[in-house]
């Protein structure tokens, strides 16, 4: 069973996030297309690209509302 790795976006800047944010969105795109195309070849990967941009979104907000305060 493969060790899972914890992935934190604390440590990152804003500026680093967004930059992040856009490629897995791209990434996203770019396998939404390919799956409509083929059979894909890990079909979990869309799903985990969403959590990803997803937890990313989620420091972002965080950081804005930390900084409203």
């Amino acid at each position: 069973m493969a060790k899972k790795t914890k992935i934190t976006f604390k440590d990152t800047t804003s500026e680093d996030l967004v930059k992040q944010r856009a490629e897995k969105r791209e990434e996203l795109r770019a396998l939404r297309f390919a799956a409509a195309g083929a059979r894909p070849k890990d079909t979990n990967e869309p799903r985990n690209a969403r959590k990803v941009i997803a937890r990313i979104e989620t420091e972002l907000s965080v950081r804005r509302n930390a900084s409203a305060k």
